[in-house]
């Protein structure tokens, strides 16, 4: 009983069949944090080369809009055109944001798993929808985690905005003879300082994660050894059936070698371990043709097939030997043994002479 609750128990790593079905299925290990942390950091660069061109775009399109706001006449058409026109500036305006943002989430997801994509991961389920399920992973350890996670960026974003602010304060009373350029020229470095030193936390936690997210999933995929062993049967066959299988054919092998010892002209033995049986058709052969062999039962059997049938039996331990170890049924002879082989033919061939003439 002991023994097959180990048995049950996930202690091995998993296959890589096990680790291509999960694959398949979409369970891989990736984390989120990664993808955040470098979406983060594309931003920041973007803001950083291009940050000033943004404002400067958003504020020719503010005073666009107030320009040609009092201009237009409040009729559906004119008020339609005129919020997709602005729609569209402000897209035009944002859109090499949002390919860097997209960029950046893609190399970062594509860097944790490769190319990949699976249907099964997007496949409506029912067990999705289940209140049940659904209340269990509620109270996982993986929601837990996540929640833990969500409230440590949410609380080191708060205190990094606190700290850089209070730095910030002796800086704030000079704002009231500043233009409005230069309100928003301090209000973007702020900000920009809170993202950076965001970004550079959210870096350290994408690294840690990374590691629990890729523990976790290896923790997941584990195998005990009996699913071991029953993949194994499914991939390479069950053993036990194999083995029955090798000797059926080895069996079926050996009759229809049985059955051509008949047509052998001379059976060479070791006398008693060894048989092989050879065939030699001058007309169609070019060197006598191994038909049967065997050792112990089997070359016994060849020899009683032999002495049934009337084939001469010929004793000659090296040649037999050789023939044995070299040659499979249906191979030719080497030519090394032909002289020898000639010889015991010849043998053969005389003596078959004499008994006829007898």
């Amino acid at each position: 009983m002991a023994e097959q609750d180990q048995s049950q128990e996930r202690t091995e790593q998993a296959t890589p069949k096990r680790r291509e079905e999960a694959r398949e299925k979409g369970q891989v290990a990736v984390s989120r944090e990664v993808a955040s942390a470098v979406v983060l950091g594309a931003s920041l660069i973007y803001f950083y080369f291009g940050g000033g061109r943004l404002v400067e775009g958003v504020v020719e399109i503010m005073r666009a809009a107030f320009r040609d706001a009092g201009q237009v006449v409040l009729t559906p058409d004119n008020i339609h055109a005129f919020v997709i026109s602005l729609i569209y500036k402000v897209f035009l305006l944002i859109f090499p944001l949002l390919l860097a943002v997209f960029i950046a989430g893609f190399l970062a997801n594509v860097m944790q798993v490769g190319f990949m994509f699976s249907w099964e991961a997007i496949k409506p389920k029912a067990s999705k929808i289940d209140p049940f399920k659904g209340f269990k992973r509620l109270f996982s350890l993986r929601s837990l985690v996540e929640l833990v996670k969500n409230l440590f960026k949410i609380s080191v974003v708060g205190l990094i905005a606190y700290l850089v602010i209070l730095h910030e304060i002796p800086a704030l009373f000079p704002l009231a003879d500043q233009s409005v350029w230069g309100m928003l020229a301090f209000v973007g470095r702020v900000a920009f300082r809170i993202m950076m030193l965001t970004c550079l936390v959210l870096i350290v936690m994408a690294l840690l994660d990374y590691f629990y997210q890729r523990w976790e999933f290896e923790k997941s995929i584990r195998m005990s050894r009996q699913e071991i062993k029953e993949e194994f049967k499914h991939t390479e066959g069950d053993p036990l059936v194999k083995s029955r299988i090798r000797k059926i054919q080895r069996d079926m092998a050996r009759k229809r070698m049985m059955a051509g010892i008949p047509e052998a002209d001379v059976v060479i033995t070791n006398p008693t371990h060894l048989a092989v049986a050879l065939r030699y058709d001058q007309d169609n052969m070019n060197a006598p043709v191994v038909i049967g062999k065997g050792a112990g039962y089997v070359a016994e059997k060849i020899r009683d097939i032999a002495a049934e049938h009337k084939i001469p039996i010929v004793e000659n331990k090296p040649v037999a030997q050789v023939l044995y170890r070299i040659t499979g049924v249906g191979d030719m002879i080497p030519e090394d043994l032909y002289r020898a082989v000639a010889e015991i033919l010849a043998y053969v061939y005389r003596m078959k002479e004499k008994s006829a003439m007898a």
